[in-house]
Protein backbone atom coordinates (compact mmCIF):
# COMPACT_ATOMS: atom_id res chain seq x y z
CA UNK A 1 0.00 0.00 0.00
CA UNK A 2 1.43 3.52 -0.59
CA UNK A 3 1.79 5.10 2.53
CA UNK A 4 2.31 8.72 0.80
CA UNK A 5 -0.82 10.44 2.67
CA UNK A 6 1.12 9.81 5.92
CA UNK A 7 3.84 12.31 7.14
CA UNK A 8 5.63 11.52 10.06
CA UNK A 9 7.89 14.42 11.74
CA UNK A 10 10.20 12.71 14.27
CA UNK A 11 11.70 15.72 15.76
CA UNK A 12 9.55 18.69 15.84
CA UNK A 13 11.71 22.19 15.76
CA UNK A 14 12.46 22.36 20.16
CA UNK A 15 10.95 19.08 20.54
CA UNK A 16 13.78 16.15 21.99
CA UNK A 17 13.48 13.29 19.23
CA UNK A 18 11.36 10.77 20.62
CA UNK A 19 12.78 6.75 21.31
CA UNK A 20 10.56 4.15 19.92
CA UNK A 21 8.10 6.70 18.49
CA UNK A 22 6.97 9.73 16.12
CA UNK A 23 5.77 12.99 17.84
CA UNK A 24 3.57 13.91 15.28
CA UNK A 25 1.96 11.77 12.44
CA UNK A 26 -0.36 13.76 10.01
CA UNK A 27 -1.99 13.32 6.81
CA UNK A 28 -5.33 12.61 5.50
CA UNK A 29 -7.95 10.29 4.34
CA UNK A 30 -10.82 7.90 6.22
CA UNK A 31 -10.07 7.30 9.83
CA UNK A 32 -10.23 4.45 11.29
CA UNK A 33 -10.33 4.27 14.99
CA UNK A 34 -9.60 0.67 16.96
CA UNK A 35 -10.66 -0.19 20.40
CA UNK A 36 -8.32 -1.60 22.51
CA UNK A 37 -7.08 -5.16 22.08
CA UNK A 38 -6.17 -7.22 24.38
CA UNK A 39 -4.88 -11.08 24.42
CA UNK A 40 -8.00 -13.01 24.03
CA UNK A 41 -8.08 -15.47 21.19
CA UNK A 42 -11.16 -15.60 18.59
CA UNK A 43 -12.82 -17.96 21.42
CA UNK A 44 -12.30 -15.29 24.67
CA UNK A 45 -9.57 -17.02 25.80
CA UNK A 46 -6.81 -15.33 27.46
CA UNK A 47 -3.06 -16.08 25.61
CA UNK A 48 0.17 -16.09 27.26
CA UNK A 49 -1.06 -15.66 30.87
CA UNK A 50 1.72 -13.71 32.37
CA UNK A 51 3.97 -13.41 29.77
CA UNK A 52 3.70 -10.00 28.15
CA UNK A 53 5.55 -11.12 24.93
CA UNK A 54 2.86 -13.53 24.14
CA UNK A 55 0.31 -11.07 24.36
CA UNK A 56 1.75 -8.83 22.80
CA UNK A 57 1.65 -11.11 20.10
CA UNK A 58 -1.96 -11.94 20.89
CA UNK A 59 -2.96 -8.33 20.89
CA UNK A 60 -0.84 -7.31 17.58
CA UNK A 61 -2.65 -9.58 15.57
CA UNK A 62 -5.90 -8.38 16.54
CA UNK A 63 -4.95 -5.20 16.14
CA UNK A 64 -3.83 -6.77 12.12
CA UNK A 65 -7.29 -7.91 12.04
CA UNK A 66 -9.62 -5.11 13.11
CA UNK A 67 -7.14 -3.17 10.92
CA UNK A 68 -7.65 -4.92 7.88
CA UNK A 69 -11.70 -5.34 8.51
CA UNK A 70 -11.70 -1.46 7.88
CA UNK A 71 -9.33 -2.21 4.72
CA UNK A 72 -6.20 -0.73 6.45
CA UNK A 73 -2.87 -1.85 7.85
CA UNK A 74 -0.05 -1.13 10.22
CA UNK A 75 1.38 1.03 7.32
CA UNK A 76 -1.83 3.45 7.77
CA UNK A 77 -1.78 3.89 11.87
CA UNK A 78 -1.38 7.11 13.42
CA UNK A 79 -1.26 6.68 16.36
CA UNK A 80 -1.05 3.70 19.38
CA UNK A 81 -1.83 4.08 22.90
CA UNK A 82 -0.45 1.21 25.17
CA UNK A 83 -2.05 0.55 29.34
CA UNK A 84 -0.12 -1.85 30.98
CA UNK A 85 -0.13 -3.23 33.97
CA UNK A 86 3.67 -3.16 34.76
CA UNK A 87 5.77 -0.35 32.68
CA UNK A 88 8.67 -3.11 32.33
CA UNK A 89 6.52 -4.99 30.16
CA UNK A 90 7.02 -2.01 27.33
CA UNK A 91 10.49 -3.30 26.43
CA UNK A 92 8.49 -6.71 25.12
CA UNK A 93 5.49 -4.80 23.76
CA UNK A 94 8.02 -2.41 21.74
CA UNK A 95 9.66 -5.76 20.31
CA UNK A 96 7.04 -7.50 19.45
CA UNK A 97 5.23 -3.78 18.09
CA UNK A 98 8.71 -3.77 15.75
CA UNK A 99 7.65 -7.34 13.77
CA UNK A 100 4.72 -5.55 12.64
CA UNK A 101 5.37 -1.42 12.06
CA UNK A 102 8.21 -0.07 10.32
CA UNK A 103 10.93 0.98 12.81
CA UNK A 104 11.56 3.69 10.71
CA UNK A 105 7.80 5.04 10.11
CA UNK A 106 6.72 4.40 13.77
CA UNK A 107 3.26 5.80 14.74
CA UNK A 108 2.65 8.86 17.50
CA UNK A 109 2.52 7.08 20.91
CA UNK A 110 1.58 6.85 24.23
CA UNK A 111 2.31 4.68 27.16
CA UNK A 112 0.22 4.71 30.30
CA UNK A 113 0.23 2.36 33.22
CA UNK A 114 -2.89 0.92 34.50
CA UNK A 115 -3.82 -0.77 38.14
CA UNK A 116 -5.35 -3.34 36.11
CA UNK A 117 -7.17 -4.19 32.91
CA UNK A 118 -11.04 -5.77 33.11
CA UNK A 119 -9.24 -9.35 33.65
CA UNK A 120 -6.31 -9.74 36.63
CA UNK A 121 -4.45 -12.55 33.68
CA UNK A 122 -4.54 -9.40 31.18
CA UNK A 123 -0.84 -7.65 30.98
CA UNK A 124 -1.61 -4.93 28.38
CA UNK A 125 -4.34 -3.64 26.09
CA UNK A 126 -3.01 -1.61 22.77
CA UNK A 127 -5.92 1.10 20.83
CA UNK A 128 -5.18 2.02 17.40
CA UNK A 129 -6.01 4.98 15.16
CA UNK A 130 -5.09 4.89 11.41
CA UNK A 131 -5.56 7.45 8.37
CA UNK A 132 -6.60 5.46 5.38
CA UNK A 133 -6.59 6.89 1.92
CA UNK A 134 -10.26 7.41 0.38
CA UNK A 135 -9.89 5.19 -2.47
CA UNK A 136 -8.72 2.10 -0.19
CA UNK A 137 -12.71 1.19 0.00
Amino acid sequence: MDNTHLTHITAPEGVTPGVGYTHVVTGSGRLVAVSGQVALDANGHVVGAGDAAAQARQVFENLRRCLAAAGASFDDVVKLTYYVTDIAHLPAVRTVRDAYIDSERLPASSAVQVAALFRPELLLEIEAFALVPEAAR
